[in-house]
């Protein structure tokens, strides 16, 4: 698995991970987002959360197999919120949603090709983030 991340040194542009995904013949692309200082009602309304999962399918031209799952559970403050569950045709959209901090954390991953770096930027912005870092690996073996 190849991973870029803020840690690991710097990003290629969604151009350039688009032409590696595909010049490369890798299965998967997965871009992992993490959000700080999130518009509390956001992350802390299941309908938000629900059709946040069919908006991001959408922009990203992914196909979405059935409805989205968002469940709220926790039995301590710091991992209490919503968990989402959306199932698209080439993978998955996950997410976590930490009410007490005002984070969260997405995961997109698919075997079909999509723009990481504007999906992160679209997602920071549907939830109204100060704060915004996100990792892309690229899935094979």
């Amino acid at each position: 698995m190849y991973s870029m991340s803020p840690y690991a040194g710097p990003l290629l542009s969604d151009e350039e991970a688009i032409a590696k995904y595909n010049n490369e013949k890798h299965w998967g692309l997965l871009v992992s987002i993490d959000l700080g200082e999130c518009d509390h009602f956001k992350i802390s309304d299941g309908e938000t959360i629900r059709q946040f999962a069919i908006d991001l399918a959408k922009e990203i031209d992914m196909k979405r197999y059935g409805e989205p799952t968002v469940v709220y559970f926790g039995s301590e403050p710091k991992v209490m919120g919503y968990s989402l569950c959306q199932l698209i045709e080439t993978s998955m959209i996950s997410g976590h949603f930490a009410e007490d901090t005002d984070r969260a954390f997405i995961d997109v991953f698919s075997c079909k090709q999509f723009a990481p770096g504007k999906t992160a930027e679209y997602v920071q912005k549907y939830f109204g983030a100060k704060k915004m870092q996100y990792s892309v690996s690229f899935r094979d073996i």
